[in-house]
């Protein structure tokens, strides 16, 4: 497959995961792309693929139109091409499938691609992109990705940085970015937040980390406890504690208070 004079969405991918170096042997025609014919999950990927699109329309109810229509565009002086795996009627969105191993989830799904899809959203002008993905061969999830523009933004200047390179033609290393945030980019309408600065949470978070041992103590106290009060007792007591039986037959301890 042909892979210069353009950045795709696995290379957008690359490109933030800092593989700069290989790329650019790539892009520059220093070296062939990997053959992916005989990779077992590429191939599987594509193969289950309309699967996917199918089972997708009927847990959602939804037609995909425009399947694998190809986009172009020059942006920031990068020439950018992709090709979506459909769109979903009646909505701003498309479609990107997936087939991965069952040891991941969604959220490392969306992290990993969301330069993939972004990068799409914006060639389709798209404002989201439902992610369906099929893990291993016993579960499938979807989320709903929005686009958002400073990732994009933030994604653009590392493309064009890495493209500057290749008109160049000078060689870089492997890049080490920062890793773009996104924590703030819906997925089915919902963010995330870091609480790792709110003190206040922090606190409470330990104070509850901290009382988890005693709880599961008092869980098994008051089950045993109630365990020894016979079908025929309506009170059990004692000087520290007492057990009521209740008219619904429910079982109450109370504590006596001090003088």
């Amino acid at each position: 497959m042909e892979r210069k004079g353009f950045i795709g969405g696995s290379d957008a991918v690359k490109i933030m995961q800092g593989k700069w170096n290989e790329l650019w042997h790539v892009k520059t025609g220093r070296k062939e792309p990997e053959d992916l014919s005989r990779v077992l999950p590429v191939q599987l990927g594509i193969l289950t693929e309309d699967f996917n699109i199918s089972w997708f329309e009927v847990e959602w109810d939804k037609e995909i139109i425009n399947k694998q229509v190809e986009f172009k565009k020059t942006i920031r002086g990068v020439p950018i091409k992709g090709t979506i795996d459909g769109e979903v009627a009646g909505s701003v969105a498309l479609i990107e499938c997936k087939h991965t191993n069952s040891m991941t989830n969604m959220d490392k799904q969306i992290e990993y691609y969301m330069p993939q899809i972004q990068l799409y959203m914006h060639l389709a002008g798209l404002g989201g992109c439902y992610m369906s993905v099929i893990f291993g061969n016993w579960k499938w999830e979807s989320a709903y990705v929005s686009f958002d523009t400073s990732y994009f933004d933030a994604m653009m200047d590392m493309i064009a940085e890495f493209w500057q390179t290749v008109i160049d033609d000078h060689e870089p290393a492997d890049s080490t970015p920062q890793p773009t945030k996104i924590d703030h980019i819906p997925v089915d309408q919902m963010v995330r937040r870091d609480a790792s600065t709110d003190n206040a949470f922090i606190n409470a978070a330990n104070d509850y980390i901290e009382a988890q041992p005693y709880v599961k103590s008092f869980e098994a106290a008051k089950k045993s406890l109630k365990e020894m009060v016979a079908d025929n007792e309506r009170e059990v007591y004692s000087p520290i504690l007492t057990i009521k039986r209740a008219k619904n037959n429910t079982l109450r301890i109370t504590i006596p208070k001090g003088e």
